[in-house]
């Protein structure tokens, strides 16, 4: 049982090893000499006025939450779509629980402001 993994774990050694020998290559190769206009940010071409770090509002950062978690839900569609003629009435009538709920989280969030970026 155990000998049906020995495949992937040579994989993720390989890949440990490339990208190990990468970073370091590109360390050690890399030109190394920075200086204050190298080390400023580079956005679009425009030098910054403002000072680089701000604080952002929450409202950002509870967006960026909800769209992952909507977003992660909607990775459970894909295996449901594949096996729905095996699951029949079963699997349908799952489904439209599972977005009968997603459904009532979106109504709340949307009736508490989650949504609304001011």
């Amino acid at each position: 049982m155990l000998g049906d993994y020995v495949p992937l774990l040579i994989f993720a050694v390989i890949v440990l090893v490339v990208v190990g020998a990468l970073v370091t290559l590109s360390f050690i190769t890399g030109p190394s000499k920075p200086y204050r206009a190298k080390l400023l940010p580079y956005e679009s071409g425009i030098v910054p006025t403002a000072p680089v770090r701000r604080r952002l509002s929450v409202r950002f950062y509870l967006t960026a939450m909800l769209f992952i978690i909507f977003d992660v839900e909607a990775v459970f569609f894909y295996p449901w779509a594949v096996l729905l003629r095996q699951l029949k009435w079963f699997g349908l009538i799952e489904m439209l629980v599972f977005i009968g709920i997603l459904l009532i989280a979106l109504a709340h969030i949307w009736k508490k402001g989650g949504l609304d970026w001011e």
